[in-house]
């Protein structure tokens, strides 16, 4: 019977089963401020686990999550105290969010270290995991999402667009020239982070993306080797086989 792999982060959680052998194909999200016991009892209906592994950044949710899986199951909540087959290197390990060391996982596991991966959510993170494999810290910068978001909130005139390639720098219209600010204008964060870490690693690191924003930045960034949309579900599932013995 395989375990239910939950990855709760701050705008949605994604639900998926999976067990020593592989994820299964049948994922599913919820948005997480939406999440209550009534509504896991509807959509998780007829799924049949034995066992739960919660990769989650919302304490909120958490505990919620944990009220309703704890009576069907062994839970195990992904930490720095968890069995994850890397070294720490960070002063204060209990810092480090369950979702970065599932990425640090993944990586380690399914590519190679050394290694920074991007992951394109609410915010961006970049995690730096060395040879070892040893999870070395990183970087935590605004989201795409968020800073597009922001100024169609603060502005009167600005509105909310759809993320897409830009056709040109030069906008000829105001949705244009947002679109232009944001993709542009984040490639160039992430490019010069990434020329950072670059230089206080050892080695030559293999740069991973995942996230919602990670295909339409990384398409434009030959900096970034290689997208992963399912790396932190896979390191949430080898989490799993390592805690849920």
């Amino acid at each position: 019977m395989p375990w239910l792999l939950v990855d709760n982060s701050n705008t949605r959680t994604k639900f998926a089963l999976g067990n020593h052998e592989g994820l299964a194909d049948n994922h599913f999200w919820l948005p997480t401020n939406e999440l209550t016991p009534q509504i896991l009892a509807t959509e998780l209906d007829g799924l049949h686990f034995q066992g739960a592994l919660l990769c989650s950044v919302v304490p909120k949710t958490a505990a919620i999550l944990h009220s309703y899986l704890g009576p069907r199951g062994p839970v195990h909540s992904l930490t720095h105290e968890s069995d994850t087959g890397l070294s720490i290197d960070y002063p204060n390990p209990e810092q480090i969010g369950a979702d970065r060391l599932a990425n640090a996982i993944g990586v380690a596991h399914h590519h190679a270290t050394p290694a920074i991966v991007i992951d394109f959510g609410t915010a961006v993170t970049f995690d730096v995991v060395g040879i070892g494999p040893t999870y070395c810290g990183g970087v935590i910068a605004p989201g795409l999402g968020a800073m597009q978001d922001y100024l169609g909130q603060k502005t009167a005139l600005l509105p909310k667009i759809e993320l897409a390639e830009p056709r040109a720098a030069i906008g000829k219209s105001t949705v244009e020239a947002m679109q232009a600010g944001a993709v542009f204008g984040y490639r160039g964060l992430i490019r010069e982070i990434i020329g950072r870490l670059r230089e206080e690693m050892q080695g030559d690191p293999l740069v991973v993306a995942t996230g919602g924003d990670a295909a339409l930045i990384a398409r434009g960034l030959p900096e970034i080797h290689r997208v992963d949309p399912g790396l932190t579900l896979e390191g949430i599932r080898l989490a799993a086989v390592r805690n849920l013995r």
